[in-house]
């Protein structure tokens, strides 16, 4: 947790952010998780916190919520004292009026009387619930089916708590820098110990004794895979072979739920071979164009284009693509190459905000475009100083989506079916680093990690030369 005065001043400034939006009478309710079992009550899986409970308490305890009064300000932790058999199990833990001290609370009520509370004749606030058990007990206390519960969600609520929690406090950025430091220990653990003959399996774990050896857990579940193409395998049963691309999406976590996001794509026997060297360049180059062009004021959606625009001239140059480039573009047929966005928020959430909401979120609420590849862009706003980005071109070659466009004769004047066919045993790759805006333009989080294919090529399986 930071110190208290932090959650104060973020309470606070959720309230006048209110009030500006004409919101200034009822009670904002903020639910924290409870436990989720994973057979049975007392065998849970590992517990995270609400990252909107984080940021307005930093309270890492399950079974916990939160009211602030819109009128008088004062905030209420609501939750239940251990009993002597909880104690047992767990050992002392704070009290309730300990975690609300610890977070600037004004007081604590029990857990059960939150529905009489939040019940109560003043309007009630909430975000969008995307547990059901949140869901369950709103529908409770506002005494209508779980069904409806998400259509009175505050859509005031939502974009002051999106305006507050996308601009990241210098405090923030240190535990990002954190997290996106610990994420690449992780990647340059796997790259040492990968070689032909070893399991995926092995190398996802790997990934993760870093992780918590570095006092963290995992941002979200590995992906460790020979199959690219799969864009979140999150299988391990391969095994590497010579000739192999290997790709690592992993991330960190903080122990305050701050989360580091990168991907890694490297030769399995530790040589790319042509043709894989030079989808490569092409990834590094689409990479470098994305990062070059954040900056204050630039739509997230143009970064997208960057990346996409040096994607398609490289597949012009292969051979494997024709036309005028801008037109194929605007065309989408880029996204055969290329089907997902360029990258999405991250902070509290690895995809951070968006159980608020992806238009919301990445969007100021604008309707996304059903374009295929395109409509998979999580953010396309105007970027600000103080937002964190991930960026994460890829190069893609997917033997389905390949035959159902050649059948379907999409885009044949910009796409040479005949020649990309003898790609697809490329297979897929990704490179991904985490980003922050600032007032002239950017700066990655975290220290250097050189992916250049010369780099990537020396360290792998470097754990194994050392053993020689």
């Amino acid at each position: 947790m930071f110190d208290s005065s932090a959650y104060k001043r973020r309470r606070e400034a959720l309230r006048r952010s209110l009030a500006d939006r004409g919101l200034s009478s009822g009670t904002v309710l903020i639910l924290g998780n409870r436990e989720s079992p994973m057979n049975y009550a007392d065998n849970a899986y590992p517990f995270r916190q609400d990252s909107s409970f984080l940021y307005f308490a930093g309270i890492p305890e399950p079974d916990l919520a939160l009211t602030l009064d819109l009128e008088t300000g004062k905030s209420v932790l609501y939750g239940e004292e251990l009993s002597l058999d909880d104690v047992i199990w767990t050992g002392p833990r704070p009290s309730l009026r300990e975690l609300a001290e610890a977070a600037g609370l004004d007081g604590v009520r029990p857990r059960a009387s939150l529905a009489g509370a939040a019940g109560s004749a003043k309007p009630l606030h909430f975000l969008p619930p995307y547990r059901a058990e949140h869901r369950e007990e709103l529908s409770e206390i506002l005494g209508i089916p779980p069904k409806a519960v998400e259509t009175k969600a505050s859509g005031d609520l939502i974009r002051a708590v999106i305006a507050l929690r996308e601009i990241k406090e210098p405090r923030e950025v240190e535990r990002m820098d954190a997290a996106a430091d610990l994420s690449a220990d992780m990647h340059r653990a796997v790259l040492a110990r990968a070689r032909p003959g070893v399991r995926e399996s092995e190398l996802a774990a790997r990934a993760a004794e870093v992780a918590l050896a570095g006092g963290a857990g995992l941002a979200f579940p590995v992906i460790a895979t020979t199959r690219g193409s799969v864009l979140h395998n999150h299988d391990h049963s391969g095994t590497l072979a010579e000739g192999d691309l290997f790709l690592m999406d992993m991330g960190a976590e903080t122990v305050d739920g701050y989360a580091g996001d990168l991907t890694t794509t490297f030769p399995a026997g530790g040589r790319f071979d042509p043709r894989q060297r030079e989808i490569y360049e092409i990834l590094l180059s689409a990479f470098r164009a994305a990062t070059d062009s954040i900056a204050p004021g630039v739509p997230y959606r143009d970064v997208h284009f960057a990346a996409a625009r040096e994607i398609f001239t490289g597949m012009k140059a292969l051979g494997l693509a024709r036309g005028n480039t801008e037109e194929a573009l605007a065309a989408g047929a880029h996204a055969l190459f290329f089907p997902h966005g360029v990258g999405h928020q991250i902070g509290l959430d690895v995809h951070d905000l968006e159980s608020l909401g992806e238009v919301n979120v990445g969007y100021d609420g604008q309707p996304k475009s059903p374009q295929f590849g395109l409509r998979s862009l999580r953010l396309a706003k105007p970027l600000k100083p103080g937002m964190t980005v991930t960026v994460e071109p890829g190069i893609y070659f997917i033997a389905p989506l390949i035959a159902k466009w050649k059948a379907e004769k999409l885009h044949r004047g910009f796409l040479e079916y005949p020649k990309i066919e003898e790609w697809v045993s490329v297979g897929g790759m990704r490179n991904e680093e985490d980003w922050l805006v600032t007032d002239a333009g950017a700066r990655k989080l975290g220290g250097p990690f050189d992916k250049d294919a010369a780099a990537l090529e020396a360290a792998v399986g470097s754990e194994w030369k050392g053993n020689r």
